[in-house]
Formats: structure tokens, sequence, C-alpha cells
């Protein structure tokens, strides 16, 4: 399996988006400034192009000393609801969790 990273610049400094590809499944993660002075963590996590592009945005409610932390937290979480996934496909009888479309 491959495995690719890319950061990709913001137009804010204090944020940032990581995203790789794992199989079919496009995971970007990123961190975004709280009041406190804190990063909260989101990742999307896509697969498919055009009108047969699905996708889902998960935020968490930890919140992380820098953007660095935040956004390394949303990327193992990304890996690990796209290893879910796979292995729940894998099992004999197993349906496909549901996508969102957006």
């Amino acid at each position: 399996m491959f495995l690719m990273i890319h950061t990709i610049s913001t137009t804010t400094p204090s944020q940032g988006l990581s995203s790789l590809t794992l199989g079919q499944y496009r995971i970007a993660a990123g961190s975004r400034p709280l009041d406190s002075g804190r990063f909260a963590a989101q990742v999307s996590i896509a697969s498919g192009s055009g009108s047969a592009c699905t996708a889902r945005v998960m935020r968490f409610h930890d919140d992380f000393a820098t953007h660095d932390a935040a956004a390394d937290y949303a990327v193992a979480q990304g890996i690990d609801w796209v290893n879910d996934a796979l292995r729940a496909r894998a099992r004999p009888g197993a349906v496909a969790a549901p996508q969102i479309c957006i």
C-alpha cells in the first residue's frame, strides 16, 4: 500500500492542512486556533471523484498546545477510521459503512 503525505499552505499562518492518500481514501487533517490560544483538530476523509465523491468531516473536542499536535492527532484519527472501514469491508457478509455525500 502506498502512503503519501503533502503539506498544503493556507492563507492563515497558524492553520495548515496535512493530507495523505491511503488506498482509495484521501485524508486531510488540520487544526484551527481557539480563543484560549490552543488548537482544535479536525479531519476530512473523502473517496471517489466528481458526482461519485463521498466525504465526512470529524471535529474533535480535545484541544492541543500546538498546531502540529492537533494536526498529528487528526491524521492519526483519520488513518484509524480508514483502517476500520477497510477491515469492516474485508469481513465476510459485512455491510459497508454509510458515506456522506457533499
